[in-house]
């Protein structure tokens, strides 16, 4: 049963939407609880005179081998393998190797943008 209250919307006791300054979470255990919390989402959103952006709206099933997009109230939402949120890479396989690769490739072009001052004579 899913509810819409003041701290959240909730599904069986746990929280099920993270919301941040400029993006919204919504947690499932599978696509189906996915799809009923983004419904509630959509709901409470046009109750309160606000719109999903469809274009902007992904979603991603950890442990999924293919995502499908998700129709909710004639908009259809794409389903991600990957994506970057608050500065982590989020694989659907919850591997990390993504996002230490892109750690060290960040690391790497610093250190190759400052490797002249770094041996310079000067120093």
């Amino acid at each position: 049963m899913i509810q819409v209250k003041q701290e959240g919307l909730k599904l069986n006791g746990t929280h099920q939407l993270l919301v941040y300054a400029d993006g919204v979470n919504i947690l499932g255990g599978c696509i189906y609880t996915l799809k009923e919390n983004a419904e509630a989402l959509v709901v409470a959103s046009k109750e309160n005179g606000l719109q999903v952006n469809a274009d902007k709206t992904k979603y991603m099933v950890m442990h999924a081998g293919r995502n499908h997009s998700m129709k909710i109230a004639n908009s259809s939402f794409e389903g991600m393998k990957q994506f970057k949120y608050l500065g982590i890479t989020l694989t659907y396989q919850n591997s990390i190797q993504e996002e230490i690769r892109s750690r060290l490739k960040s690391g790497n072009a610093s250190y190759n943008s400052v490797q002249n001052l770094l041996t310079s004579s000067l120093l």
